[in-house]
C-alpha cells in the first residue's frame, strides 16, 4: 500500500461521521480515532425559574385526591348501566362510596376520605388502575 492510499483513507475517515477504524492488511495496520461533536439540531428557548414555578403553582389543584388502594378494575357503579356512586358537582360526607375497585374477583368499596364536592373523576368507567393512581378529587365544601 502506498502513502497515497493512506492519505485518501485518513480523508475519507476525517470527513466521515465515524469516531473510530481499523484497517489491517498483511502490509499495513492503521488504527484511526477522533471525537466527534454533537450535533445541534434545534436551538432551545431560555426558560426562567419564575415561569416554571408559575405552572407548577397552576397544576396544584386544590381538594383532596382519592387514590387507587390496589390495582384492579374501576367501576363508576354497583351495576352495569347502574346509576354512578357519584358525579361531579354532588357534595359527599366522609365514608360515602365513591367507586368499586374490581380485585381477583372481589369487590372493593372506595370510600370518601373527607367531607366536601366531587370536582374531577379522572378515571373511565371499568378503567384498569394501578396502585395509588388518583381517581377522584374532593374539593372543600363552599
Amino acid at each position: 500500500m502506498n502513502i497515497d492510499a493512506v492519505k485518501e483513507i485518513m480523508k475519507m475517515f476525517s470527513q466521515s461521521p465515524i469516531a473510530k477504524m481499523e484497517l489491517d492488511t498483511k502490509e499495513l495496520k492503521i488504527k484511526l480515532e477522533k471525537e466527534i461533536q454533537p450535533v445541534i439540531t434545534s436551538v432551545a428557548q431560555p426558560i426562567s425559574i419564575s415561569n416554571i414555578e408559575e405552572e407548577k403553582k397552576e397544576e396544584v389543584k386544590e381538594g383532596t385526591w382519592v387514590k387507587a388502594p390496589l390495582v384492579g378494575t374501576y367501576y363508576s357503579a354497583r351495576s352495569a348501566g347502574g346509576t354512578p356512586f357519584v358525579q361531579i358537582g354532588q357534595r359527599v360526607k366522609k365514608g360515602d362510596v365513591l367507586c368499586i375497585i374490581e380485585a381477583m374477583k372481589v369487590m372493593n368499596e372506595i370510600a370518601s376520605p373527607v367531607d366536601g364536592v366531587v370536582s374531577e373523576i379522572v378515571v373511565t368507567n371499568e378503567a384498569m388502575v394501578e396502585f395509588d393512581q388518583e381517581l377522584i378529587r374532593i374539593g372543600e365544601v363552599a
